[in-house]
């Protein structure tokens, strides 16, 4: 598992994340506090408090580099 903080804090910032997440196989998950929801979820991240930094996890080592490359406008 590979975990990166992301910042996506505007309905714009979520479509433009989850379309870049969907595009890869395999499980992601973001976490806010005691939330975890999919990161292949708009109505997911919704549910998210977004005015704070998210973790996000990627469950697939092989793709995380690409993922993270990709998501690069999002890290913090």
């Amino acid at each position: 598992m590979v975990t990166a903080t992301v910042s996506i804090d505007s309905f714009k910032k979520i479509e433009e994340f989850v379309h870049i997440i969907n595009k890869y196989n395999g499980r992601f998950e973001l976490i806010s506090g005691c939330s975890c929801v999919n990161a292949k979820s708009v109505m997911g991240i919704f549910a998210l408090d977004i005015s704070h930094p998210l973790c996000l996890n990627i469950y697939n080592d092989e793709i995380a580099p690409c993922v993270a490359d990709d998501i690069e406008p999002f890290t913090l």
